[in-house]
């Protein structure tokens, strides 16, 4: 504030030195003239205001004349050190407790390099300095827009208060950060698990990888996605195109909808008419049966074809990714560790024998 005040008082293009006084012009012909003695014993009281007045315009000068050492946020890109101003352009209800919310920041703040096809952004809530991180289903584009599905909790602080802006309103992001990195043809297989908004970075890979891929990729995708009721399913505009891509192209993309139970909803309605829908959660015996792992032999030796087979399974370079609620993600790959880190396998897949070289927990 006093720099601005300053700035205000005093123009660029001159610095307003007070006119030395007779007495101090004296003083310093007399300090130049003067040949001091190692032994006169120190300065006398005009050649301390002297020196002191000479340091205080020099330190003045540089404080008012240098460039501020501190970065400005306006001028770098989107960057995860540092959070900057974004715009909402639109919020539209999704279903129960959720919403599309439309973000822009400004152009010159759009990063310079792709982050990669699974990245997220952290939001903060001003009111409570809180951040979490939320996956822009899209990416961003060349105008800065990127857009969120956002699920109110009952707990949590930033989704609430996300639900509560409108367009015009203004919040601060930081980011991106990317949350799992992609190789062309590293895996012959990926199976996506998800539940809630979870499926948010698998309809980011969808729109960056899967529905952009070419003939000569050779990765299969499978994404099986878990909801409470067919009311809390993901929007009809982000279901569209996953439906319409697994149809065109089903050697590539298989899709699957699992609800705890079904309701009498016009929504319920439509979703069952495209087999797409199953009712139950993801188990042990879905995942066997949906990526034909199970043996169907009754005989005894069963579980010694079924070990074999499940060894020529993981053989295919198969990686499963889960994400959602912290319960679903230790029923299917087991807890996470310390810090959020990825922690051993359990759950189903590791009752099935697959390794952390196998899953990823997003």
């Amino acid at each position: 504030m006093w720099r601005q005040l300053a700035c205000r008082r005093l123009p660029s293009s001159r610095l307003l030195i007070p006119k030395p006084s007779p007495c101090t012009r004296y003083a310093s012909r007399r300090f130049i003239s003067q040949k001091i003695s190692p032994h006169s014993g120190g300065y006398t009281t005009s050649k301390r205001v002297f020196t002191i007045s000479i340091a205080f315009l020099a330190g003045l000068s540089i404080y008012f004349f240098l460039e501020d050492p501190i970065p400005r946020v306006v001028r770098s890109s989107l960057s995860s050190r540092h959070f900057v101003p974004s715009l909402v352009l639109s919020t539209e209800d999704s279903g129960p407790n959720s919403k599309l919310l439309k973000l822009a920041v400004p152009q010159c703040l759009i990063p310079p390099t792709n982050p990669g096809p699974i990245w997220s952004v952290y939001i903060k809530d001003d009111d409570i300095q809180v951040e979490r991180a939320y996956t822009p289903l899209t990416g961003i584009d060349d105008r800065g827009h990127m857009t969120f599905w956002i699920r109110r909790y009952p707990n949590g602080e930033v989704g609430r208060w996300l639900h509560a802006k409108r367009p015009g309103d203004k919040v601060e992001l930081r980011g991106p950060l990317t949350t799992w990195p992609w190789k062309e043809n590293t895996w012959d297989e990926v199976v996506m698990i998800s539940g809630g908004t979870g499926i948010t970075p698998f309809i980011q890979l969808f729109n960056t990888v899967i529905s952009k891929s070419n003939e000569s990729s050779n990765t299969q995708f499978t994404l099986l996605h878990s909801s409470r009721t067919p009311e809390e399913l993901p929007p009809t505009a982000l279901l569209d195109p996953l439906l319409e891509y697994s149809a065109e192209n089903p050697e590539k993309f298989k899709l699957h909808f699992f609800v705890d139970k079904e309701t009498s909803s016009k929504r319920a309605a439509s979703i069952s008419q495209l087999n797409h829908l199953n009712t139950g959660r993801i188990t042990d015996d879905v995942l066997q049966r949906f990526l034909k792992l199970k043996s169907e032999q009754p005989s005894w030796w069963s579980k010694i074809w079924y070990r074999s087979r499940l060894q020529g399974e993981t053989e295919r370079k198969i990686l499963f990714l889960v994400c959602g609620p912290e319960p679903m993600i230790a029923a299917i790959a087991g807890p996470y560790g310390r810090n959020f880190s990825q922690g051993p396998i359990g759950g189903t897949l590791g009752r099935m024998g697959y390794s952390s070289n196998q899953v990823y927990k997003l």
